[in-house]
């Protein structure tokens, strides 16, 4: 709000209204405020230094204000660091220590490699040619959108810059074509059955790839802490074989469950071809971006092998654009989404990092396996699993998920018996499965709820029922494949 005034505005929940004050709002604030200023002032618990419990509260602090939202995200991150270093919890520098990492920047730069896809329009080109390879049908169509957005999603870690900017104005023109309009009444023709399944496919893709969603490399570095050391490689290794039984369900479960009323799109990629046409040869920039994302897939997948840090294989990528005037650097200090990460990111990571070595994780891992052990390791991790899955229809994002509850919950997995690392992989692989559930749950629903081809209570059902498969594949094929590669 504007002009130092008292302000009521909607808040996501029915029936709720914020009282905002220059910009904050002021309910959430208080609430934080009391429920971290009274645990401040009660005394650790039995077995947890002071400084490990005082620096809880304050992680706690930022987490809530990441879901309630009293601030943007990266104020709140930076209000955190000020009382951890006002109350001497930690040191500045112990603070500001995890902007230096690594994994921090590997997602900034994608963040900017992501622009130049955008910029150049190789993104559309990648679209318009695989629809008119095989639109010729609503599911062809439907496929056609699914493997654009898998093959994009290596380098672009903004589910939302991805489906949301590049594929949603695509899958909406098309749907006008073929006479699909919620205007008109017209949505199930085609737009409706588009709209779900490019959202719900891009929900599956944001987890088979480490650089595809900005959460992702933030359960690397809390697993981390847990001697869980994640590449780039085995993320995929151990995601792409049911994330792809997922990615070739859901079309077809979706074109039955929720069908199309046309059927067939012979017209698709005749318009898909004069899209083509118009956007004429490929331009320079769109070849070096084409150079530059081949390049990058092979570093990120040989690396380790070549020797390369996959976050230096990204400033490579970066340079190469910058060097060629592809990117400008004004387009890099405008990426607001990439400088928004790295503050927040490289918060939340330093204060995780602090409370395992200040004891809070290992302390909290032993109360977890004595209420685990009177369970099998199997009944165990189905209960903790579910909780964790189904926990996200109480957040708004992804990351917010993962920020709240990833490193309480993977301490719980490993207190149960499961090894570090297919417990961490587990959990960030469900981070991502379970953004599906509702039209609020990642930073593309409601870009894609927002268009109303699909009203909300079918839009939930239909979450739920994805939500049920994308479990059961995993359930099923998710033991077998790690077996065989050799990861349980």
């Amino acid at each position: 709000m504007a002009n130092g005034k008292l302000t009521l505005s909607p808040r996501f929940l029915p029936g709720f209204s914020s009282i905002t004050w220059e910009g904050m709002k002021i309910v959430p604030a208080l609430v934080i405020f009391v429920i971290c200023g009274g645990l401040w002032l009660i005394d650790p618990p039995s077995g947890l230094d002071l400084k490990a419990w005082q620096l809880f509260i304050i992680f706690f602090g930022t987490i809530l204000g990441v879901v309630l939202k009293p601030l943007p995200m990266g104020a709140i991150a930076l209000l955190g660091v000020v009382f951890a270093t006002l109350t001497q919890t930690l040191t500045l520098p112990q603070a500001l220590s995890s902007f230096s990492k690594p994994v921090v920047w590997l997602v900034v730069f994608a963040f900017f490699i992501a622009k130049g896809f955008i910029k150049t329009g190789l993104g559309s080109r990648i679209a318009y040619f695989f629809i008119s390879l095989l639109g010729k049908s609503s599911l062809g169509l439907s496929y056609g959108i699914v493997l654009t957005d898998f093959l994009l999603s290596p380098v672009i870690p903004s589910n939302t810059a991805r489906s949301g900017g590049i594929l949603f104005p695509i899958v909406k023109s098309l749907s006008e074509e073929y006479g699909s309009s919620p205007k008109e009444g017209t949505q199930r023709k085609i737009g409706a059955f588009l709209m779900q399944v490019t959202f719900q496919a891009d929900v599956v893709i944001s987890g088979i790839f480490l650089t595809a969603l900005a959460g992702n490399p933030l359960t690397i570095g809390f697993a981390r802490e847990f001697g869980a050391e994640i590449t780039w490689m085995t993320w995929v290794l151990a995601t792409i074989v049911p994330g792809m039984v997922c990615l070739l369900l859901i079309p077809l479960i979706l074109y039955y469950l929720y069908p199309p009323e046309v059927k067939t799109t012979p017209e698709a990629p005749n318009i898909a071809r004069e899209n083509l046409k118009e956007m004429g040869s490929l331009q320079f920039g769109e070849v070096v971006m084409l150079l530059t994302f081949s390049v990058l897939l092979v570093l990120w997948i040989f690396g380790s092998s070549l020797d390369v840090h996959p976050a230096t294989a990204a400033l490579l990528g970066v340079v190469t654009l910058l060097s060629t005037g592809v990117l400008s650097w004004e387009d890099i200090l405008k990426e607001r989404g990439a400088w928004d990460t790295l503050i927040w990111f490289s918060i939340l990571l330093g204060m995780a990092t602090y409370l395992a070595e200040f004891g809070m994780m290992k302390w909290f891992g032993a109360h977890v396996q004595s209420l685990v052990s009177t369970y099998t390791m199997g009944v165990a991790v189905v209960i903790l699993a579910l909780i964790y899955f189904y926990s996200h229809y109480f957040f708004a994002s992804a990351t917010a998920h993962i920020s709240s509850l990833y490193s309480v919950f993977l301490v719980a997995f490993i207190a149960a018996g499961v090894p570090p690392l297919p417990a961490a992989l587990l959990l960030a692989v469900f981070s991502s499965l379970s953004s599906g559930l509702t039209h609020y749950g990642t930073g593309p629903a409601p870009v894609f709820y927002g268009a109303k081809y699909v009203k909300i209570k079918t839009w939930w059902a239909l979450g739920a029922i994805i939500s049920v498969v994308n479990l059961a594949v995993w359930a099923l094929l998710g033991p077998v494949w790690w077996r065989m590669i050799g990861m349980l």
